[in-house]
């Protein structure tokens, strides 16, 4: 079931299928800033990562000397299960409990929530995930929205560049060919920017571990910003797109795919979080169109 919030600024669609947002428009002259889906390219819009972001080192995973598999991103992807409601006009929160399906791939009882809320020409992205077992739970959780690039008929890709506020490093760590986290490092940061071409994601996605940027916007060379994502509650982000797609993701993270060395202990995943019994983790971040305006 597709929900649909809007205000005098924007209209934004989303699925209840994996709570993931499907269509971002401005109100004053219809125009789409989300990436529609492709099958032939990525089918995906926006997925919803929790409880990994990423792949696991063959797709398992140990808890206390037992061993899960997850999919890639997680379960809440594709979920059918999720109920969505809708606080009209503006807002559209989906949850998913714990189940029979979950505790057998995730051994933990929690609640996850996320809510999408305008205002004026703000997507707030929240989520909220409840630690209703008897012992510490462990999760990360994340977006991956997709945005059009370019927006209009008449640019290049190559007129795109995503500007970061603040870096402590212009490298990005590399992915394995088995989707692991490798050692291995590229620098595509250059006075803040990281320049959109063809070939960046040849290598797959740029990925930051506790970056220390809190805002990237997508900006045109030349007609300036045309959107923006704070994500002050997440330490990691990924950038990614398809090579040649006409796309980009800016992905805030709380912790990342798993790392070569892994030992594939949940409770020793570089990134992870940890929540103890009885306590509710939230998050958020914010997408501005600045085009919109």
């Amino acid at each position: 079931m597709i929900h649909t919030i809007e205000n005098d600024h924007l209209i934004v669609s989303i699925d209840s299928i994996g709570a993931e947002l499907t269509s971002i428009k401005t109100k004053k002259d219809n125009k789409e800033f989300l990436w529609q889906g492709d099958p032939t390219i990525w089918a995906s819009q926006a997925p919803v990562l929790f409880p990994i972001i990423g792949g696991l080192k063959n797709g398992t995973y140990t808890y206390k000397k037992k061993s899960y598999s997850l999919p890639k991103h997680g379960f809440i992807r594709y979920n059918k299960n999720i109920v969505g409601t809708k606080t009209p006009p503006s807002k559209a929160s989906f949850s998913l409990p714990f189940s029979s399906e979950t505790l057998n791939s995730y051994p933990f009882k929690f609640k996850f929530t996320i809510s999408f809320e305008l205002i004026k020409n703000q997507i707030i992205v929240s989520h909220s995930i409840e630690n209703k077992d008897s012992k510490t739970m462990f999760f990360s959780v994340g977006g991956h929205p997709a945005f059009n690039c370019p927006i209009n008929s008449s640019e290049t890709y190559e007129d795109f560049y995503i500007h970061l506020d603040n870096i402590n490093n212009s490298e990005s760590n590399i992915l394995s060919d088995e989707g692991l986290i490798s050692k291995d490092t590229i620098s595509v940061i250059k006075d803040h920017k990281i320049q959109l071409t063809e070939n960046l994601f040849d290598k797959d996605a740029l990925i930051f571990k506790k970056i220390h940027a809190k805002k990237a916007t997508l900006t045109h060379k030349t007609k300036g910003p045309v959107l923006s994502m704070d994500f002050n509650d997440f330490p990691d982000l990924g950038i990614w797109a398809k090579p040649k797609a006409s796309y980009v993701c800016i992905e805030p993270w709380l912790g990342y795919a798993d790392i070569e060395e892994t030992t594939q202990n949940i409770e020793e995943k570089e990134g992870i979080q940890k929540l103890d019994e009885g306590k509710i983790h939230t998050s958020n971040y914010t997408i501005t169109i600045i085009d919109c305006r």
